[in-house]
């Protein structure tokens, strides 16, 4: 083939790509049929994430977009013949508020908007047992204690004997053995038994075993290549029901984007590398303490749902979570407590992220006092929760717990390439083109930072030496730290990593 042809060819394979309607109108029409993000991610055979981000104006490239153009025009066709037809009209749902913040989709957890007061108890759709509330249309009991235990302390086998809650039925709650008990978790308005629930994780694991016959070291590799999407998979199947949509590619500041093409955007994350420049006189045993999990514990913390919007002024409200420019207070206790801030050499104003704010809060309020608060200037912040996460960090805990316990180093891996991962790659990465939420990124490993100060915090408070506090997950201290540390593998519980001896004269640390 001549240069002259390669052109030629090269030509003939260019396409225009067609045309997608505004991303507004792609959600309106999705939502007026009322299929969800799932249904069509199913169809178009991508993840529900994926069309999230093009209903917030991402733009899909090549055979995905015809596909979806096809699936819009189909849509738009389909309304208009039920008009036309004058069928019932389709339940459209609400439309996304104007501000940008994300619209209610279904209940999650248990806020007070969602409980209802029963004028007569009906059973409880976990325990079978009565209850006086009802949660998202399901009658349950508030209290957790209580579930499962109202027949015995109906018929008087629970030990307490007590009067019973006013309006509770007089006639005595027949218990249902146990054998018959089905339990089941909210989905949406319905509910599904749990064994229904799919166990991706336990499923990835037994599959690459079995593609690799059985070895350990080919599956682990395997599966931590696939670690990406296999984490934003269990995302998706987490967030099934879910009280907010994800909201995977929004409008983000400038404060959050690269400076250069290799550097750093303007968000400090406050990672602590310290270390205490003199111990008292004597000899000091210091052991370096291994935090478990550090990332996957910070998946817990108040994270924005929807855009980032742009305010001014001294007050923090805490109902929202976001990036904030702050000019903080001076730090008095260097000597004997890491700087929460970490360490930082130019002074002056800096963007920190919602959990450092809200640790220098802390620190500055009464219980601690240990600082003055910050002086807040501006700030991008959007509504928030802190459960957005908690499915899938459960998710992940309990699969590692269990493999913990089984001896399981293939799942152990597995689940800890996914978390942290997943953390890392939520800004511009080649490696996860789902999400797109660097203001996640840094508000998790902050919080991480920030979980590992209040670790370094009550071994002082207990008593402690506190050494060096560095990255996520070392802490170095003299004393009885089994005092204070449950030891163990499990996220609660902290490892040893490294012991050594400080000399018998008080003297300054060397850097290692």
């Amino acid at each position: 083939m001549t240069g002259f042809e390669a052109i030629d060819e090269l030509l003939a394979e260019v396409r225009q790509e067609v045309e997608l309607p505004p991303a507004e109108e792609r959600r309106m029409l999705r939502e007026s049929l009322n299929l969800s993000r799932t249904q069509v991610a199913r169809a178009l055979g991508v993840g529900p994430s994926t069309v999230g981000g093009w209903e917030s104006g991402r733009e899909p490239a090549g055979e995905v977009r015809e596909r979806y153009a096809y699936f819009l025009q189909g849509a738009r066709t389909k309304l208009e013949e039920l008009d036309e037809s004058a069928r019932e009209p389709v339940a459209s749902q609400e439309p996304a508020p104007a501000d940008g913040s994300p619209a209610d989709t279904e209940p999650e957890g248990t806020g007070a908007d969602e409980v209802e007061t029963l004028s007569v108890s009906e059973a409880c759709v976990l325990c079978g047992h009565p209850a006086l509330h009802q949660v998202a249309g399901f009658p349950q009991h508030l209290d957790p204690a209580e579930c499962g235990g109202a027949a015995e302390r109906a018929t008087g086998t629970g030990g307490g004997g007590g009067a019973k809650p006013a309006g509770t039925p007089s006639r005595t709650a027949t218990p249902v053995p146990s054998g018959r008990f089905v339990k089941v978790v909210p989905v949406g308005r319905r509910v599904q038994s749990t064994a229904e629930l799919p166990d991706l994780i336990g499923d990835a694991v037994t599959a690459a075993l079995a593609d690799h016959a059985g070895d350990v070291e080919a599956a682990t590799a395997a599966l931590v290549k696939r670690a990406i999407p296999d984490a934003m998979a269990l995302l998706d199947e987490t967030r099934k029901g879910g009280r907010y949509d994800v909201v995977a590619h929004p409008w983000i500041p400038d404060v959050l984007r690269k400076q250069t093409a290799r550097g750093a955007d303007q968000i400090w994350e406050a990672r602590p590398k310290w270390f205490r420049s003199e111990l008292p006189a004597g000899r000091h045993e210091v052991t370096a303490l291994d935090i478990n999990g550090a990332y996957l514990s910070a998946l817990k913390t108040h994270l924005p749902i929807g855009r980032l919007e742009h305010s001014t002024g001294s007050s923090h409200d805490r109902r929202r979570a976001g990036i904030h420019l702050i000019t903080p207070s001076a730090w008095e206790h260097e000597a004997v407590l890491p700087n929460p801030l970490g360490n930082r050499d130019e002074p002056g104003p800096l963007w920190v992220t919602e959990p450092t704010m809200r640790l220098l809060l802390r620190l500055s309020g009464p219980k601690y006092g240990l600082c003055d608060p910050p002086e807040i200037h501006e700030s991008f912040t959007s509504g928030a929760t802190e459960g957005l996460l908690e499915k899938f960090r459960v998710a992940l805990k309990d699969a590692r717990d269990g493999a913990i316990a089984a001896g399981d180093e293939v799942t152990l891996e597995y689940v800890k390439a996914m978390y942290s991962k997943f953390v890392s790659t939520m800004g511009e990465s080649n490696y996860n083109r789902e999400l797109y939420r660097p203001d996640w990124m840094h508000l998790i490993r902050s919080q991480a930072f920030a979980n590992l100060w209040m670790k370094a915090y009550k071994a002082y408070d207990e008593g402690l030496v506190v050494v060096r506090a560095m990255g996520t997950d070392e802490l170095h201290v003299s004393g009885d730290w089994r005092g204070v540390f449950p030891e163990g593998r499990g996220v609660s519980e902290v490892k040893v990593k490294d012991t050594y001896t400080v000399g018998g004269d008080a003297g300054p640390l060397s850097r290692k």
